[in-house]
């Protein structure tokens, strides 16, 4: 039976790894629709300790460059911005697109200075994600809004209507699978096991229960690295990287790390969709990112089987 699992990829951007001043986006979000991956992603920050560039403008780059695959927010801090101006953003790359934005959406950590230089306390980032999220269908459906972080309530009309995009809450916690069933299509989870994701998925699946409410789709972003010399340690690379970054333990970081060949990376990308994921994000380690999208296709391609 042919396995139905959308495979993207991270675009080399907006990571403390994933930054170089001559990368063309164009060429690489092009590449990575005509291997055959589905979908090209990106993450969001206003500062962050290091290089990272306007999220909406790296996918318009993207899209521009691009007929079919989707442009993917992996995920977007609404909380950092107005929501008008939020919304506009993202309809306007809707629009741009013809209908091809997947909106990730997260509260983000909390640290660091941007939060701060956005003139909003990090305690008020989950309240402001969930008004934006019950905002946001009918501001890109042209509907005149009431604007909860206006003065005095302001309401606004955006055009052009847009269709409302898929919606992917990124997060483990379990605010972040209540915001899921509340507001998404799908949960984008990452630096989880199989093991871990298929007992969030479950945990979302007694929530839609709760609300009498069809129970969301499950994504992952999966740190990776493909090769084709055997007997490569980059799988242990990345828990380095991962632990060192995110200040997640060690031995999290091990189990949640991809290496190998195609075949090995295939394997592992099985226990994911055994685990529930409809929807795979492979995020790239390394600089050859061109090489690395043709190792991801041809993992994608394993995974799938015939057809896929």
């Amino acid at each position: 039976m042919t396995l139905h699992v959308h495979v993207g990829a991270q675009l080399p951007v907006n990571s403390a790894r994933g930054y170089r001043d001559d990368v063309d986006l164009a060429r690489v979000a092009r590449h990575a629709e005509e291997v055959g991956l589905e979908s090209v992603w990106t993450g969001d920050h206003l500062s962050a300790g290091f290089p990272v560039l306007d999220s909406s403008l790296v996918l318009a780059t993207a899209a521009a460059a691009t007929r079919r695959i989707g442009v993917g927010y992996g995920v977007l801090l609404p909380a950092l911005r107005p929501q008008a101006w939020a919304a506009k953003q993202i309809g306007t790359l809707q629009h741009l697109s013809g209908g091809r934005v997947l909106l990730g959406v997260g509260v983000g950590s909390g640290a660091g200075e941007e939060w701060a230089a956005a003139g909003v306390p990090p305690k008020e980032r989950g309240r402001r994600t969930d008004r934006f999220l019950q905002a946001l269908p009918h501001l890109l459906s042209g509907q005149p809004t009431t604007l909860t972080d206006a003065p005095r309530g302001a309401p606004v009309t955006l055009t052009p209507r847009v269709p409302m995009p898929e919606v992917w809450i990124g997060g483990g916690s379990e605010a972040a699978l209540r915001r899921t069933v509340a507001h998404g299509q799908g949960w984008l989870a990452a630096m989880k096991t199989p093991g871990q994701l298929a007992a969030g998925a479950a945990r979302l699946a007694e929530l839609a229960a709760e609300r009498g409410v069809p129970a969301p789709r499950t994504g992952i972003l999966v740190f990776t690295r493909v090769s084709e010399r055997p007997g490569t340690n980059a799988a242990a690379e990345i828990a380095g990287y991962l632990s060192t970054a995110y200040g997640i333990d060690r031995e999290q970081t091990a189990a949640v790390a991809l290496g190998g060949s195609p075949r090995q990376v295939a394997e592992r990308l099985r226990e994911y969709a055994d685990a529930g994921a409809g929807t795979i994000v492979l995020v790239p380690f390394g600089a050859d990112t061109l090489d690395q999208y043709d190792l991801f296709a041809e993992a994608r391609s394993l995974l799938l089987g015939p057809g896929g």
